[in-house]
């Protein structure tokens, strides 16, 4: 009986661990490439903006002067890559935004 449960003990953690598990590339968030912003002048109105970008990823209800689009990208499990743009306004007229990008945005 214990040789027994040994044995099904080890074959149920060789399956956690099984080589060749096929791991899928997980991307959450909103993708903004250069061109989209690009489009973005200052005296744009919050929602010429959010044509232009889409709809932003957080919206802070305390402090409505910024827009947040975030976009992460895991390849196969990979490390965890990530894009933020911030959006600022003064009242519902864009002014700028901080960017840090990724290399390559696009859909997978």
């Amino acid at each position: 009986m214990r040789v027994i449960a040994i044995l099904l003990l080890s074959m149920s953690l060789a399956a956690c661990s099984f080589p060749g598990v096929f791991k899928i590339n997980v991307q959450q968030g909103s993708i903004v490439t250069e061109r989209d912003l690009a489009k973005l002048e200052p005296g744009m109105s919050r929602s010429q903006v959010h044509s232009a970008l889409g709809s932003p990823l957080v919206i802070n209800p305390v402090n409505d002067s910024r827009d947040y689009y975030i976009y992460t990208f895991q390849r196969g499990g990979g490390e965890i890559r990530e894009q933020r743009i911030i959006v600022f306004y003064d009242g519902d007229t864009y002014t700028h935004h901080d960017a840090v990008m990724l290399d390559e945005v696009r859909a997978y």
